[in-house]
């Protein structure tokens, strides 16, 4: 990709004083501005949030484990469905990114930090704040938020607790939040490369995060002005969503998904990002198609603005708009297979090593490529009436999200860990976390396709006896999934507490300007631009 010339400051150790270094206490992450320990702070967030998220997912999997209603109500179980949905979307995969992008974009553009460095303390620190308002308010009299994370009106207008006044609130900070984030992603980006990084050098993690960045200051303003419409509807007599009063049940479900579509392709660019840097790392050998992944990825962002109604087939659109809509989500295929084979490509005759950044890698290309066959066959308008709210539908799209974006996440952390602690992590653990995870997370997802061709709906907490077998072997990988992360916490902590010391560049076949900088990566890094040949 680039490289660094030899007199440069970067290539040498970076001079860091003690008077540099970083300071110590509680107040070191409260007041920081240091893009490295903002990092950290997005990623420990997300990480506990991931756990809240799995815990939840637990409660409706051990609900669900045989039919009847076992152990909790029904109104609790659609809280579940619904906190579990969004800790998961915008307090764990959303954040997790936001703390990659705060670590690695300046290492990886040579930049002294983010151009923005106390809107990033911001940013970061109003999301505890968000998910304490949202988690709240299952505490309260009537309950949280019980209409699914996608919030369909008249359900979380007309039928919804008290509480979800504070279900909007969060999700207005939890969008502030991201907003900022991504304006100062290309503020850095556009601003702070440096001398010779030109646009076509760019490694191409910056460069989706980029296109993820204005995907994220495009659709969060129109998230925020459903919220706000849902919460005039419930509490102030507006009738926008409300049919007796001369709105619109559907009018909510096309602005909701205006949002919601791109939003799926923010959970997913970054990982594409990963991918590419992490699969020429393990295969010694540069990215096959580097400029093609480049317009491939802004390709995708465009077209994500294009198939929002997909999400719609059953609401009695007019035809031509459910063929418009049909073939605009077959066409988002077609970049995403560039992007497939370029992975393939790059592996295809290179001399590949299996480290756990790698198998996590692998795994990725493999399973997110089972969620984007059955993405396509629900952009098959016609077959779609019948998959429609089935767990069908909940296979697809976690295929994409675990072992879509949350593998490409642990991929990530396997492959910077060296680099952010200055310690080797164990691979022998890493690769049981692997291996567990792999295998259970195909018992737990791979069934609900079968169990939604056969009909079962979604977000039910009771089912047929019908359904009782594959239920209960979805509910046994959902507990093996679980237990699995707790091996991931503990490779992370034991990696942070020593090991076997890093070098600089840990991996053969790593490229980039973040590897030429000492393990751990100093507190202030590249106080001088490197030069990029």
């Amino acid at each position: 990709m680039s490289t660094i010339t030899q007199d440069s400051p970067a290539a040498q150790d970076d001079h860091h004083d003690d008077h540099h270094g970083a300071p110590k206490g509680i107040m070191r992450w409260i007041l920081t501005t240091n893009h490295k320990d903002i990092g950290t702070l997005y990623l420990w967030f997300s990480f506990i949030m991931f756990l809240t998220g799995g815990a939840m997912a637990m409660v409706i999997r051990a609900e669900l484990f045989q039919p009847g209603l076992q152990l909790v109500e029904p109104n609790f179980f659609n809280q579940m469905t619904t906190v579990h949905g969004l800790v998961m979307v915008f307090g764990a995969v959303m954040p997790a990114f936001t703390g990659l992008a705060n670590w690695l974009i300046p290492m990886m553009i040579g930049a002294p930090d983010m151009a923005l460095p106390r809107m990033n303390n911001w940013s970061f620190w109003i999301l505890p704040f968000a998910f304490a308002i949202l988690l709240s308010s299952l505490f309260m009299e009537g309950g949280g938020p019980n209409f699914g994370w996608t919030f369909y009106a008249p359900l979380s207008t007309t039928y919804s607790p008290d509480s979800t006044a504070l279900f909007v609130f969060s999700v207005h900070i939890m969008g502030m939040s991201s907003i900022m984030g991504a304006i100062n992603v290309v503020v850095t980006i556009v601003n702070m490369r440096a001398p010779g990084m030109t646009w076509m050098k760019l490694p191409l993690f910056v460069w989706t995060w980029l296109i993820t960045a204005f995907l994220l200051i495009a659709v969060m303003p129109v998230l925020a002005g459903t919220v706000t419409m849902v919460l005039t509807d419930k509490y102030f007599a507006t009738s926008f969503f409300d049919a007796a009063g001369g709105g619109d049940p559907v009018m909510f479900q096309h602005i909701f998904w205006f949002f919601g579509h791109p939003e799926v392709y923010i959970m997913i660019l970054p990982s594409f990002g990963i991918i590419s840097a992490i699969v020429p790392a393990f295969s010694r050998k540069p990215l096959f198609g580097y400029a093609s992944m480049v317009y491939a990825t802004a390709s995708i962002a465009v077209l994500s603005f294009l198939v929002w109604a997909h999400h719609m087939f059953t609401t009695g659109m007019p035809v031509f708009a459910e063929l418009f809509f049909m073939y605009c989500t077959m066409l988002i295929a077609v970049p995403t297979g560039v992007k497939v084979f370029n992975w393939v490509a790059t592996m295809w005759r290179g001399s590949i090593s299996f480290e756990t950044p790698m198998l996590f890698a692998v795994a990725f290309i493999i399973l997110f490529t089972i969620g984007g066959f059955s993405g396509l066959m629900l952009a098959i308008t016609p077959a779609d009436f019948q998959y429609h709210d089935t767990y069908f539908v909940v296979a697809h799209f976690h295929y994409v999200l675990v072992t879509g974006a949350i593998f490409s996440i642990m991929a990530a952390a396997y492959y910077w860990l060296p680099k952010w602690t200055g310690n080797m992590y164990s691979e022998s653990l890493g690769r049981w976390h692997f291996w567990c995870s792999v295998i259970s997370v195909n018992v737990l997802f791979f069934p609900m396709h079968f169990l939604g061709l056969a009909g079962m709906p979604r977000r039910i907490p009771d089912y047929a006896i019908q359904f009782a077998d594959v239920n209960q072997i979805v509910s046994i990988g959902g507990f093996a999934f679980g237990l699995s992360q707790l091996i991931f916490l503990a490779v992370v902590i034991k990696c942070i507490r020593g090991g076997e010391k890093a070098p600089a560049k840990p991996w053969d076949g790593a490229e980039g300007l973040e590897w030429t900088i000492p393990s751990p990566a100093p507190y202030h890094s590249f106080t001088t631009p490197p030069e990029v040949k």
